[in-house]
């Protein structure tokens, strides 16, 4: 066996994936045996969160605009983004009608009886139902920007960029020094992410150890049923719907997951999707999407692409419904669909904020009791992990996709970059 082949077999317990799968194993182990000492673990897991947050803002800025400014054809940017739009719009309604669908035939509410339920155990929930659409949409355009990057409001953030990269196109040649010190910038940030990066395994263990010792595992019995759903229904999702995206854009989902697999496996051990968020955008450029595409396509994504929450918010309306032993006819079934497809734009992938939204869509609708939305407290932590996830999943097909449809993808590239991280690279499917 050559030494390189020698390397490539033993460089698996070297790679920070295997390393964060032993640290969410651990956490278990802690967290169901040592609850106390589970629960003390948060805060190095939110110090984790908070040092990715930290950059994430700076960094959307940094890859719109110079996205938009290198690529000089603003047509171009506009038209990418309405792509993305209309794709968005599209894949999170199939998941929201999914997600329905699926609770209508199992009904994973029908049967659990309710104890009396305190109101009081509803965090934000009143403050959520007062939020409308038209707020939702106003929230988009920032009164100041300064204080969206302070906030790390991703939204306002990339109205902000949008704007700023389309004022430094326009400048033309005026413009290049300022595009090239950002792209200089853009380089220190990621530095900073590389280097809090090998503090993942540690805020892994830490997050999983947490959730089990506060919660426990037995948390998911009275609610299996829908925890157990909800998750089939997003894998169906993910190997079917977005796989069928895929093949038909010549592309190969699961080449695309096992390149991103150290991502994926640090959210299911942290949760918060936009904690790999720098990372999957610096991988998707190098797989061959353009710079302005992964910019203008990813961070959208995490506000308006939320695949997971839609599965999650649809499914649970329902589940409140059953237990509750509410009938919803079919009109006021698709009522509900044609206001999750509004309020479900407003989970923004941080963790806990598809609760607050369940909370504002079951307010809405005024027939299911908004009182029923605590019932899932004590799997909130467990659905978040799925929700997460789905999302980042989601919008790495996205972006490949819409770069694809838009030109904005060097298939070449993709190839190479494939055959650098895998032996099985074929050139049949990218």
């Amino acid at each position: 066996m050559s030494e390189l082949a020698v390397n490539q077999h033993h460089r698996w317990y070297r790679g920070r994936t295997f390393h964060v799968l032993v640290a969410v194993l651990l956490g278990i182990l802690v967290g169901h045996f040592f609850p106390n000492a589970g629960t003390d673990m948060k805060p190095l897991a939110d110090i984790f969160v908070r040092l990715i947050k930290m950059v994430i803002g700076p960094i959307v800025f940094i890859m719109i605009v110079t996205g938009i400014s290198g690529a000089g054809d603003l047509r171009k940017a506009g038209r990418i983004g309405l792509m993305a739009l209309v794709y968005f719009e599209i894949v999170t309604t199939v998941a929201l009608a999914l997600g329905m669908l699926v609770s209508n035939l199992a009904k994973p509410g029908a049967g659990i009886v309710v104890g009396a339920i305190a109101k009081s155990a509803l965090p934000g929930a009143s403050k959520a139902a007062s939020t409308t659409w038209v707020d939702t949409v106003v929230a988009i355009f920032p009164d100041n920007a300064v204080k969206a990057f302070v906030n790390g409001d991703l939204v306002p953030i990339i109205a902000f960029s949008i704007f700023f990269g389309c004022s430094l196109s326009l400048m033309g040649i005026r413009g290049k020094p300022i595009e090239e010190f950002f792209e200089r910038f853009g380089v220190v940030l990621f530095g900073i992410i590389k280097i809090v990066m090998k503090y993942a395994p540690i805020a892994a263990f830490s997050a999983i150890a947490f959730s089990v010792g506060k919660y426990g595992l037995g948390s998911l019995l009275v609610l299996g049923k829908l925890v157990g759903y909800v998750y089939l229904t997003m894998a169906f999702f993910v190997f079917v719907v977005l796989g069928l995206i895929a093949r038909l854009n010549g592309l190969s989902l699961w080449r695309l997951l096992k390149y991103c697999k150290e991502e994926l496996v640090l959210v299911l051990g942290t949760v918060p999707s936009e904690t790999v968020l720098p990372t999957l955008m610096a991988k998707l450029e190098a797989l061959g999407v353009s710079k302005r595409a992964v910019g203008l396509v990813m961070p959208t994504g995490y506000s308006f692409n939320q695949i997971g929450a839609a599965i999650y918010l649809s499914m649970s309306v329902l589940f409140i419904a059953q237990v509750y032993g509410v009938e919803l006819g079919m009109s006021e079934q698709i009522g509900i669909l044609l206001v999750l497809m509004l309020t479900s734009k407003g989970s923004a992938g941080v963790t806990g904020s598809a609760f607050v939204v369940l909370a504002s869509t079951v307010a809405a609708t005024h027939v299911v009791p908004v009182e029923g939305v605590a019932l899932l407290l004590g799997v909130e932590q467990f659905m978040s992990i799925g929700r997460a996830t789905l999302t980042v999943i989601g919008n790495l097909v996205a972006t490949v996709v819409v770069g694809k449809m838009a030109g904005e993808f060097d298939s070449s590239v993709a190839l190479e970059c494939y055959k650098k991280h895998f032996e099985d690279a074929s050139i049949v499917r990218i």
